[in-house]
């Protein structure tokens, strides 16, 4: 394995692990302290915000009615999203006059953009105009990751309250979430990546004259503008010669942050993060990555903060970084070699004086190998959607670690909030399984896991496991789920399997080869979010509500220690034994196939 990209993971975990504590402990103080110094600024917008929706902060919810407030929310902001889009072409900041979004396509993306997935079966720049792209899609980048932060304090409060009967309030959680974490945090971000050359204005597009100009062929057309048939009635082409270039422009540096802060993903172009207009330098892409895991990592340190005992997060991050490495080490080491299947057809792909070597198919050469893999690992250990690369292009088994990274229920970092609620589902587990090896009622930070947290554990678990193994069969079995595929075989059933894979886990990212902006994908992929979603955020909900109206129990000499490297080492093996005897069979189908078929001589 290549040296530097041990040593930019190295780099790359040394700063995230230093600023992750710092902003852990901003938003411990932040969400949970109404008048902590740090929200001076912002509290009049914060009183006027309640005043104008009839809000009273100091009223707390039970977990049902914060569920029934997230889903209601969640309901509305789909409808918003979904009407605004189809009235595009009658709403202004339209320059390139942009009609409505089509019907599937506007569901699936305001399913999409709602659930914090950012799944996208259309291309940005050709397809939302300015104002769809801020008031529609950014404002959900918002309150979709602000949801995930309300309901993963709304379950650390079920551990940190004894004989509690509320979890919080949810519009409090997401107002504090948006204006005092959010926003700031975005703002410093957007600055930073203009100053690095990503745009940010509302011009048109702009026509330039080309380099050099393009030869190609085009379909020749009669005085109708219909196109020209031979005899044996296939169109006739004629040669043609590009002059000039449109260039897309946009306001999208701040667009870029909140898509990265917010574990969102949706590019404003359709290349997303590979565009020289949304992440330009080497130094930018770097920013990126941190952009995406400061969050979900500090979450770790507030779960601390709020139970009392920083080890306990500490044990949760630790978890976390370690599956992180392991993946990047598989990452790094696949894209690094060449691909065998070039090798076979003669083709030299060394490393040389001019040229990387290993599998630069499909990858931007101002990042390289190294800052690609590491991206790669990142996007999908979060539930963020920005990729810097051709997913696609990725070698078999370079591939399937960021498949496997989503099919682990985004809790490797995860997204905002929502990595750290579904890892402690699997902490639940494993101090389960722990209890029925020794023979004692499991605890967890003091509260008894009892039958029907065991119940809500399940179904936050199986959950998504059941989502992408019935879609992905779905979407075998029929002819439309079919048609979408660009390679036949085990690589076009990759493509399918990791569609409903990053819906269901509302990663967001894609095996672009599979053209899903179909009717059938974009129903079968929204049920997916949709589901992927809230069957884990009701039932996790369920589990605040139950553990919050439970008492503290004393630790004794049988309580099992949760913040040591054992408690470490059962809580990674919970997870891999969860994933691999869910999704071994899928796997060995696509990636495990295509790397066994890749490595025959002659197939």
């Amino acid at each position: 394995m290549d040296i530097r990209f041990l040593g930019l993971l190295g780099c790359f975990l040394v700063v995230l692990l230093l600023l992750a504590p710092w902003v852990g402990r901003y938003i411990r103080n932040v969400m949970e302290d109404g008048q902590s110094r740090l929200t001076a600024w912002g509290r009049p917008l914060e009183r006027l915000v309640y005043r104008v929706g009839g809000i009273r902060p100091d009223a707390e919810m039970d977990w049902k009615r914060y569920a029934a407030a997230v889903l209601v929310f969640s309901v509305l902001g789909t409808l918003a999203t979904y009407v605004l889009q189809r009235a595009q072409g009658l709403l202004p900041l339209n320059p390139a006059g942009f009609g409505p979004v089509a019907p599937d396509s506007a569901l699936n993306t305001a399913i999409s953009f709602v659930t914090n997935t950012n799944w996208q079966g259309y291309g940005g720049e050709s397809t939302m105009s300015y104002l769809t792209q801020m008031l529609v899609l950014t404002v959900q980048n918002f309150v979709s990751a602000a949801t995930g932060i309300g309901v993963v304090l709304a379950l650390i409060r079920g551990f940190a309250r004894h004989g509690a009967r509320t979890v919080g309030n949810f519009w409090v959680d997401m107002t504090r979430a948006t204006l005092y974490v959010l926003l700031p945090l975005s703002f410093l971000v957007a600055l930073f990546f203009a100053g690095q050359g990503v745009i940010q204005n509302f011009d048109a597009y702009k026509e330039v004259p080309l380099v050099e100009p393009v030869q190609y062929t085009q379909p020749k057309l009669d005085a109708a503008g219909q196109p020209v048939l031979d005899q044996a009635g296939q169109p006739v082409t004629e040669p043609a010669t590009a002059t000039t270039q449109t260039l897309a422009m946009g306001p999208v540096a701040s667009q870029e942050a909140i898509k990265l802060l917010g574990v969102n993903g949706g590019g404003f172009f359709n290349a997303n993060s590979a565009h020289p207009y949304e992440n330009p330098t080497a130094l930018s892409n770097f920013v990126q990555m941190l952009a995406i895991l400061i969050l979900p990592a500090a979450l770790c340190f507030t779960f601390g903060e709020m139970v009392g005992d920083r080890r306990q997060g500490l044990a949760v991050l630790a978890s976390m970084t370690l599956l992180f490495i392991a993946f990047a080490l598989i990452v790094g080491h696949y894209e690094g070699r060449p691909n065998p299947m070039l090798a076979q057809q003669g083709v030299d792909a060394a490393s040389t004086a001019i040229s990387p070597g290993g599998n630069m198919e499909g990858k931007e050469t101002r990042f390289g190998l190294n800052a690609t893999s590491l991206f790669v690992t990142v996007t999908t250990a979060a539930s963020c959607g920005a990729v810097d690369a051709m997913h696609d292009s990725l070698s078999a088994m370079g591939g399937f670690a960021p498949l496997l990274l989503m099919q682990l229920s985004e809790v490797v970092f995860g997204g905002v909030g929502s990595g750290l609620y579904s890892m402690l589902g699997f902490a639940i587990l494993a101090v389960f399984i722990a209890g029925l090896m020794i023979g004692r009622t499991p605890e967890y930070l003091g509260k008894k896991i009892e039958a029907y947290e065991m119940k809500m554990t399940s179904i936050v678990i199986l959950a998504t496991p059941l989502l992408v193994l019935a879609g992905a069969a779905v979407a075998v079995s029929v002819a439309a789920g079919q048609a979408g595929v660009a390679n036949p075989g085990a690589h076009g059933y990759s493509e399918i399997l990791y569609a409903v894979t990053s819906a269901a886990n509302n990663n967001g990212s894609a095996f672009a080869g599979l053209s899903a902006n179909t009717p059938f994908y974009n129903v079968l992929l929204g049920l997916a979010m949709w589901f992927g979603r809230f069957a884990v955020i009701v039932p996790i909900l369920a589990m605040a509500g139950s553990l919050a109206a439970k008492r503290r129990i004393p630790a004794s000499a049988g309580t099992m220690p949760t913040h040591g490297p054992l408690f470490v080492v059962l809580l990674i093996g919970s997870v891999l034994l969860v994933g691999a005897l869910t999704y071994v069979p899928a796997l060995a189908l696509g990636p495990v196939a295509e790397h066994l078929q890749g490595q025959a001589p002659g197939s």
